[in-house]
Formats: C-alpha cells, sequence, structure tokens
C-alpha cells in the first residue's frame, strides 16, 4: 500500500493511516490515534547555544521546526543570522586563543570526550525521539544504530595524540542524519584542539541543540562547541564568508557548495572540505543471487529514505542482462510489501519526507522521467534522462542495463558477484571514493569515505578526517657543526 504524504496537518486523514498502520503491523485497533506510538517530549532546547549558554538570537526571530508526519510545528527555534554567527565565531575565537581547550594535553581532552561519549548514551532515548520527531527518521533505528554510532564515533577520536589544531571551524550541517553527522564533523574537530561554530539544517535543529546541552554537562568549556541554528543565505553564508572561520565543513548539495567555495575564497581564503553525495551505481552481474541482491538493492535504496548521500545510496541500479528480468521482478514485489508511515511504529520500513517541499520534488523527478521515457517498473531507455543524473535524494530507484563511469558524481559505488576477479577489476575502475563488494552499510570509524568528482573532496572518518582540522607545522633549528644549517 502507498501512504500519501503526511506533510500537511490532516488530523483525520493521518488518524485513518495510523489505524491502517496498525492492522498491517498486526496489532489491534482500539480506536487509539498516533500517540499510541510515543509521548511528545518535551522540548527543554530551543535558543542558540553560544559561550556555553542558551541564548535567544539577536533579532529576537524564531522558526518553525516541523514534524514531517504532520506539518504541524514541533516547537519555534531562535533564528540565528550574521549578528548570531559573529557572536558565537567571538567565542569560538576567544576560546581558541586564550580558553584551555586546545592547550589541554591529548589525555585531557580524551576524558572529556569519553564524558561526553557516556552521556550521549545516558540520554539515548531522549535523542532517539528528537532524531525521529524532528527528522521522520524510524525511531528503533535511531535507537538502536544511530545515536549509540554517535557515541562510539566520540570514543574513536578521543583516542589519538594530535598535532597542532587549526583554529575555528565552521560546520555546515544537512537534515538526512541530523545526529550522526553532527558528530562526524564535532568529534574530529574536539579531538584536534579546535573551536567551532555549527549550523544544524534548519529543518532539523533539535538534536543538535541537544547535544550542545549534553557537551556542556559533559565539561567542553565555554566557547568551544557553538551551534547556531538559521537559513542557509544567512546564516551559512555568514559562516562560509567569516574573517575569523579558519576553516569550513560542509555537506549538502553541489550549487550551496559551490557558494561555499566562492565565499571561503574570496574572503580569508580559509580552506573547505565538500561531501556533496551523488548518484552512486550499484552494479549486479548475473552470477548474483536475485533474491538476496533484490534485499540489497532495496535497503541500499530506500534506507532513510533514500536520504543517505553519505553512505550507500545506490538510486541507479544497473543489472547484467542474464538476470535482469528476474531481478525486476523480484525488486518489484519487494517494493510493494515496503511499509511507509509513522516513523515511532515499529511495523514501519520508512518514514516521511523532511517536508512537503522535498516530497513535490521528488515527484516532479518521477513525473520527467516518465515524460523522457521511464516507467514506474522497468526503467527508462536511457541514462541521459534527469532522473539519471541528478541527486533526487528520495525514495526512487532507476533500473537499467550498465555502464558505470558515465556519472558526473563520485561518491560511492556497490558491486555484487560471486567472482573475485570480477570484484577486484571492477573496483579498480570505478572512480569512487568507496566501494562496496557483496555488502552494503559497511563502515567503521577507521575507514575513510568521501567523494570523487561531483560528489566533493574531502574525507570523514579514520585519521584522513582528523588531519583536516589540523595543521602540520616543521620548526626548525640548526645544530653546531651541521654541514647543511
Amino acid at each position: 500500500m502507498e501512504f500519501p504524504n503526511l506533510s500537511k496537518p490532516n488530523k483525520k486523514l493521518y488518524r485513518l493511516l495510523t489505524e491502517k498502520k496498525r492492522e498491517i503491523a498486526g496489532l489491534s485497533n482500539n480506536g487509539s490515534s498516533e500517540q499510541s506510538f510515543f509521548k511528545m517530549p518535551e522540548i527543554k532546547f530551543t535558543k542558540l547555544f553560544i559561550n556555553g549558554e542558551f541564548v535567544d538570537a539577536v533579532s529576537g526571530k524564531t522558526f518553525e521546526t516541523i514534524d514531517p508526519r504532520t506539518g504541524e510545528a514541533i516547537a519555534r527555534i531562535a533564528e540565528g543570522d550574521k549578528e548570531d554567527i559573529d557572536n558565537a565565531v567571538k567565542a569560538a575565537r576567544h576560546a581558541f586563543d586564550h580558553g584551555p581547550w586546545p592547550r589541554f594535553s591529548g589525555a585531557q581532552r580524551r576524558r572529556i570526550m569519553l564524558k561526553f561519549a557516556d552521556i550521549i548514551e545516558e540520554h539515548l532515548e531522549e535523542l532517539a525521539v528528537l532524531e525521529a520527531l524532528d527528522a521522520g527518521k524510524l525511531h528503533s533505528w535511531a535507537k538502536a544504530v544511530d545515536v549509540p554510532a554517535v557515541a562510539e564515533n566520540v570514543r574513536y577520536f578521543a583516542a589519538y595524540t594530535l598535532r597542532e589544531p587549526i583554529g575555528v571551524v565552521g560546520h555546515i550541517v544537512p537534515w538526512n542524519f541530523p545526529t550522526f553527522i553532527f558528530f562526524m564533523k564535532v568529534s574530529p574537530t574536539l579531538a584536534a584542539g579546535c573551536t567551532m561554530v555549527v549550523k544544524p539544517a534548519e529543518q532539523t535543529p533539535l538534536t543538535a541543540l541537544y547535544c550542545a546541552h549534553l557537551a556542556k554537562l559533559a565539561g567542553i568549556p565555554d566557547g568551544v562547541l557553538n551551534v547556531v541554528p538559521g537559513f542557509g543565505p544567512t546564516a551559512g553564508a555568514a559562516i562560509a564568508s567569516h574573517m575569523d572561520i579558519d576553516k569550513v565543513s560542509f555537506t549538502g548539495s553541489t550549487d550551496v557548495g559551490r557558494l561555499v567555495i566562492q565565499a571561503a575564497s574570496t574572503s580569508n581564503l580559509k580552506p573547505v572540505s565538500l561531501e556533496f553525495g551523488g548518484k552512486s551505481p550499484l552494479l549486479i552481474f548475473d552470477d548474483a543471487d536475485v533474491n538476496t541482491t533484490a534485499d540489497t538493492a532495496l535497503l541500499g535504496n530506500l534506507f532513510n529514505k533514500l536520504r543517505v548521500c553519505f553512505t550507500h545510496q545506490f538510486p541507479n541500479i544497473y543489472v547484467q542482462e542474464g538476470i535482469y528480468d528476474e531481478f525486476e521482478k523480484k525488486l518489484v514485489e519487494k517494493a510493494k510489501a515496503w511499509v511507509v508511515g509513522d516513523p515511532f511504529d515499529p511495523a514501519v520500513n520508512q518514514g516521511p519526507q523532511i517536508n512537503k517541499k522535498q516530497f513535490d520534488r521528488i515527484l516532479s523527478y518521477i513525473e520527467s522521467g516518465k515524460k523522457e521515457g521511464a516507467t514506474m517498473l522497468t526503467g527508462g531507455k536511457t541514462e541521459d534522462m534527469l532522473i539519471a543524473k541528478d541527486e533526487i535524494f528520495g525514495p526512487v530507484m532507476v533500473l537499467m542495463k550498465f555502464n558505470a563511469n558515465n556519472r558526473r558524481y563520485g561518491l560511492a559505488a556497490g558491486i555484487i558477484t560471486n567472482d573475485l576477479n570480477t570484484a577486484n577489476t571492477v573496483s579498480r575502475s570505478i572512480r569512487a571514493g568507496i566501494i562496496w563488494a557483496n555488502c552494503y552499510l559497511a563502515f567503521d570509524n577507521d575507514c575513510p569515505y568521501g567523494g570523487y568528482k561531483m560528489s566533493g573532496f574531502g574525507r570523514d572518518c579514520g585519521l584522513d578526517s582528523l588531519h583536516k582540522y589540523l595543521h602540520v607545522k616543521s620548526v626548525v633549528t640548526p645544530i653546531h657543526n651541521s654541514p647543511w644549517l
């Protein structure tokens, strides 16, 4: 069954859908409403977090953060803009130039970061609920995977002895993994001894603000971590162009990334690292098992509503002719059983899209594909179709026969084959930052990932991500009687 988008506040429709989802889950219908799945939590943190305190925006402006299940407001969030970014950067700059954090030994920072990880785990339920409520992500997945992974990410980066920190870092975080990407950027920055200003996506500010509160509890000094929710053209632009920010890390669209590069280069020529996502191919060879491969393809495409630009997004599935028809039939069969609905419902596989704008964008790509020759079941006639080239950031799969390098993106790719020689040969031929062979979602804190071509540059995870926030300084002194000096 297909569920319509839940972004409009239509409570009657929502109750009907809730009853239908309970029926799918095998639950008895006792007339209960959406409150069956969870109790609305108290939203404690809605202001900007600057210099260790929650404060109002200078302008006094606020904006609504929206529940993507219903389209109704969850809370009003302080709206940061250039003046607030200035205040946050001043706090971060003072904390870097005069505060203890960059001057702590690696062991001292390690102790505080390990405490931070423990506190995150203690507040696992609150973070998982906020993630599902604010982003429409599955509550069960956030509780079992995302938040525990975040704690381990902090512990991983707490273990390194470091070079010299780069300074004040500006982070711009997207809405697809609000907590996970927040810590992908924050953890190595903390470990490096830097201070920072983080702008979470305006659609999903709640977990970032909550984690700022937890950082304070862990003993991270004031001014080291500042969180300023706001909008891209104001708060985001202020970070990219700020003369007192020494480094920018951005995850988002290619078009906005170009603006970040331009702003950084025309201000103080600060370095940037960019991750743009992309159309990552999944190549299925005719020696693969059709049933298990269909599961891999389905999960790879629809996991997190296919908003996984930085993990294993496989919207273009290339299948060798020998199993193409059988695979198509099996994939359609499994896709029809995929349940979309309330992310708090344990019977649901996929929550709603983040908002009505994104929902309509996905539908427009589908309509574009139809006009250019695609069908909803068998794919289109050519790779030149817009749905095959653009990153849709939604649950749309493109099934076709393959040529994997004819892509403008190069973030990730998957290969499914029983022939090791095929896997090795193809993995060395595809220009992408990470290749999965006969697996999916295989990530580890030690495993760097990032893009080739239009998927950006720079790496997250592992020592590669840590080095983004460190300077290498050579100190040369003469040695008595040295022939060189």
